[in-house]
């Protein structure tokens, strides 16, 4: 993570997790990151209408000149990457797998702009609606209206896993009958 407000969201959303997978959406308090949250918005896990916003924080309704409640995630993106950010927010959502991209978009004056965005499962609930959030935070300063979004790269983050020898991880594989390599 290059920006500081996703290194920052990303440090308190592990916190608030704990050994879950994600936290429920109600662990995460919004006064906790007080600074970011106009960087931060949360989706909606609904494929069919493109993933729309629930909440957008100010600099990312500012961004992209407009108040984006109810309008689709997706949509943001061109033909050629839409495809792939929607495969990338499944794997969010339902593997609980958090996400870094590095994207790229449009200004209306024609410049180029660089951001990260960042992408957090919650905890999925029984009987609510399945939702994410994450972080959307340019590199640059002084930009207008943005659009034409594209992904220049991406990665999933995983938990960094203890090493353990192998005769120990076979001894917690091994359930009931236990077969010795090399005895007669």
């Amino acid at each position: 993570m290059k920006h500081p407000s996703s290194r920052e969201f990303f440090a308190y959303w592990d916190k608030m997790r704990g050994n879950a997978p994600a936290p429920d959406r109600s662990d995460v308090e919004p006064s906790a990151v007080r600074e970011l949250l106009g960087d931060i918005f949360v989706l909606s896990y609904d494929a069919e209408a493109g993933y729309p916003f629930r909440v957008a924080g100010t600099r990312v309704c500012a961004l992209l000149g407009r108040d984006v409640k109810d309008q689709s995630f997706s949509a943001l993106f061109t033909p050629e990457a839409r495809r792939e950010i929607e495969d990338m927010i499944t794997i969010v959502a339902e593997e609980t797998l958090p996400a870094i991209a590095g994207v790229t978009a449009t200004s209306e004056s024609g410049e180029t702009a660089h951001l990260e965005l960042l992408l957090l499962p919650f905890s999925a609930r029984t009987h609510a609606p399945v939702s994410l959030t994450g972080v959307l935070a340019p590199f640059e300063s002084e930009l207008s209206k943005l659009g034409n979004f594209g992904l220049t790269s991406y990665r999933y983050l995983h938990r960094q896993e203890k090493l353990l020898p192998r005769a120990i991880r076979k001894l917690q594989v091994a359930r009931g009958f236990m077969v010795y390599e090399g005895l007669r």
